[in-house]
């Protein structure tokens, strides 16, 4: 799922953006969200928002397409999986969401060299269309999702998702769907961004049809390939098809009590170019209702976690509005404070867009992250049409950023 349904979603939102979002009904306080952002991380009038690049961060070419490759590429995910690294990301040959878009895939060694894509599914026949759901593993299975949308992207009908299962990352299994605690196949397109909680149960979202409704699931099935359960949150308002909150990642974090809770971190399609949050204190099994919080949003996707001492990390692009510029990583030791922040990509990076395509244009589009042998690593695709990634020692991330002022005064957007 790389963009939203036209004729619907873009619509509300891009009415929506004309005016502000209080005068738009939409709620503007942040007193409820589970995270803050310390006022002042982000300098709007400085280039790049006054962020800078930690020590050791590299960028990494993954897939740069030649003439009859695909010109088009978007929605990297990776994952690390036996001593290798892998991503994936949907192609197709110049249009974003277009009936030939096909699922690739390489792998690495090291996470800078990187092999030639593999197809992992070709082109579908008729109206139906494939596009990549990212990964999962329990350590001796590689599990790839695919998002199948029957009647096309384009038709705003939604789709569901199949699995294939690899031992080695290069022999598959024929795709089969996933399945529900239930035992009837899941109907909706999973976000590619599952986490796992302590003790092993697994938490997603899936966007559920008719249409795109967004939703938790979890499941204890250590594959994620079914027992999958829908967790009780309340949406947001919205009309026709698809939700306000979309495209989801989550973090981890400690309450009060020591409870283990997840923070769902979601694209707001009411552009108030803010991110959305909700909570779960009980394993998944009910949330909070979303939240707006005072986190810039580029309203694309973005990528959420926690480093190995337990900091919570937020990857997107903070800009107030549509321009997916720049690429950077907030931090927060706790999880309610997001009060430092590094350069990952800026606007002086990036290239010249190369080719015309479909809803194609300049920036740093729907990051995914995962920390690997050290790293935190973030794939992402320049200007829908480069597959690249950019790793930051996670040594690095602990001194030096950008810090905002203290969370506890008053909480306003940049």
């Amino acid at each position: 799922m790389t963009r939203l349904l036209p004729a619907i979603a873009f619509a509300i939102a891009a009415a929506a953006a004309m005016i502000p979002a209080a005068q738009a009904g939409y709620p503007t306080s942040v007193e409820a969200a589970p995270y803050s952002l310390a006022p002042g991380l982000f300098e709007p009038a400085s280039p790049d928002l006054g962020l800078r690049r930690a020590p050791g961060t590299e960028d990494i070419t993954v897939f740069a397409p030649a003439a009859g490759e695909g010109l088009f590429n978007n929605g990297a995910v990776l994952v690390g999986f036996k001593g290798r690294l892998y991503a994936q990301w949907q192609n197709s040959a110049r249009d974003e969401d277009s009936p030939d878009t096909r699922v690739l895939a390489s792998h690495s060694d090291d996470g800078i060299h990187w092999s030639a894509p593999q197809v992992l599914v070709a082109a579908g026949s008729g109206d139906t269309m494939y596009s990549n759901g990212g990964w999962w593993s329990d350590g001796q299975t590689l599990v790839a999702y695919l998002n199948v949308w029957p009647t096309g992207f384009q038709s705003g009908d939604g789709g569901w998702t199949e699995y294939m299962l690899s031992r080695d990352g290069a022999s598959w299994s024929a795709p089969q769907r996933v399945l529900g605690a239930d035992g009837a196949p899941v109907e909706g397109i999973i976000e590619q961004d599952p986490h796992a909680l302590a003790g092993g149960r697994v938490i997603t979202a899936f966007h559920t049809r008719p249409g795109m409704i967004v939703a938790p699931f979890f499941t204890d099935d250590p594959l994620g390939i079914s027992g999958w359960q829908r967790g009780a949150m309340a949406n947001l308002p919205h009309e026709g098809r698809v939700s306000r909150e979309l495209e989801p990642s989550l973090f981890l974090r400690r309450d009060d009590d020591g409870a283990e809770c997840a923070v769902m971190v979601f694209r707001d399609q009411a552009s108030s170019f803010r991110q959305l949050a909700s909570e779960s204190c009980d394993r998944g099994e009910h949330w909070t209702t979303p939240a707006l919080t005072a986190m810039p949003d580029a309203r694309a996707k973005q990528s959420a976690g926690n480093l190995p001492d337990g900091t919570a990390f937020l990857v997107n692009a903070p800009n107030i509005d549509r321009v997916r510029i720049p690429l950077a990583v907030a931090l927060s030791n706790d999880g309610e404070c997001f009060d430092r922040a590094f350069l990952l990509r800026g606007r002086r990076d990036l290239p010249a867009l190369r080719h015309e395509g479909r809803y194609k244009r300049p920036g740093y589009h729907y990051p995914k992250s995962v920390v690997w042998s050290g790293f935190l690593y973030v794939a992402y695709a320049i200007n829908k049409e480069d597959i690249a990634l950019t790793r930051v020692p996670v040594s690095s991330l602990q001194d030096g950023a950008r810090r905002g002022a203290d969370c506890s005064g008053s909480i306003s957007a940049p």
